[in-house]
């Protein structure tokens, strides 16, 4: 999705993809309402993965800050009473061929998965309310996890690996002394992890290793990501040392 969704933006989109929205809302209500909704399943699970962590889609739970924000972008075409069918073909459009002037790659999801993902955010954005049924559980809520515990003076707090803007967990547990403080990254969504006072791991991504070491006493310390805007997003922790 790439950041050139503004609204004068959507008008030109809209004259020219209402045929392919048109065709995609046709496809979408098939006779098979199983197959659809495994569609919009697979295509919130697709746009959280790649498109999460730039934008904010509040059905998908994505506070994204690179890119708009999909729910204020679509606010006033649906109060000019734009159909959703429209949505998804500018949409999909945006996914294929984004602004040449924007950050966004072209092409990050094709075929099938971009008709998925413009499907699920045509139904979603500004729509309120929360998601339902399987739609409501499609996705893992990141940073709910268990606490990270350090172990033998070596503590792992690794990114959500679904390039969500959260780590796995947002709480920790470690004694006095010196302690390796690692976050591995297993989704292409770049990240690190900061202690302010105590050290900054490199930025990494695709199963690479963040690190640093530190003496730490007793004491609560907030660890984070220093990528811009994840750190607003909610990327961030306690870590109790005691």
């Amino acid at each position: 999705m790439g950041p050139v969704l503004s609204r004068p933006g959507l008008r030109a989109a809209f004259a020219g993809l209402a045929a392919a929205g048109a065709a995609l809302a046709l496809s979408a209500c098939s006779a098979h309402p199983e197959a659809e909704n495994a569609n919009l399943i697979a295509g919130k699970q697709l746009f959280v993965q790649k498109c999460g962590s730039c934008h904010v889609l509040a059905r998908a739970q994505t506070k994204g800050t690179t890119g708009p924000d999909l729910d204020e972008a679509f606010q006033q075409a649906i109060k000019d009473g734009m159909p959703r069918s429209d949505f998804a073909g500018a949409i999909h459009g945006q996914i294929l061929h984004p602004s040449r002037n924007g950050v966004m790659p072209a092409k990050l999801v094709t075929g099938d998965k971009a008709y998925d993902v413009a499907a699920y955010v045509a139904q979603s954005v500004a729509a309120g309310g929360k998601d339902t049924g399987l739609l409501a559980t499609a996705v893992k809520q990141a940073g709910g996890g268990k606490p990270a515990v350090e172990k033998n003076g070596s503590l792992e707090i690794d990114a959500d690996p679904t390039g969500q803007l959260a780590f796995v967990t947002d709480s920790a547990q470690g004694t006095p002394g010196e302690i390796t403080v690692k976050m591995a990254n297993k989704s292409g969504t770049p990240h690190d992890i900061v202690i302010d006072g105590k050290g900054k791991g490199d930025v990494v991504q695709n199963g690479a290793v963040s690190q640093f070491s530190a003496d730490f006493t007793a004491g609560s310390y907030t660890f984070y990501c220093s990528v811009p805007g994840h750190r607003a997003a909610g990327m961030q922790g306690k870590l109790t040392v005691k």
